[in-house]
């Protein structure tokens, strides 16, 4: 029976289950904080790196994004005979 009852909290900090609605909210702001504080920024170089690949990637991206709708619009038309020169 204490299996069950250790196993239910066991996630849970020990901290956090002493405490009330308010003190869960504190321990809950200084786990936050604690987090930020092991956050590094890039450096210049690293930053702009990132900056870099990600725009490659976005532009590869929309090139297949491009060739696909040319494709599937060619296959549409012809699908539905989309020539409408005819007068």
């Amino acid at each position: 029976m204490t299996e069950t009852a250790a196993s239910s909290s066991a996630g849970r900090p020990k901290q956090a289950r002493k405490l009330g609605f308010f003190g869960r909210i504190a321990l809950f702001i200084r786990q936050v904080v604690g987090e930020l504080r092991k956050v590094v920024t890039p450096t210049r170089k690293e930053l702009l790196t990132y900056t870099t690949v990600v725009l490659a990637f976005v532009a590869v991206v929309m090139v297949i994004v491009f060739a696909l709708d040319f494709l599937f619009g060619l296959g549409v038309g012809w699908l539905f005979g989309g020539s409408s020169t005819d007068s």
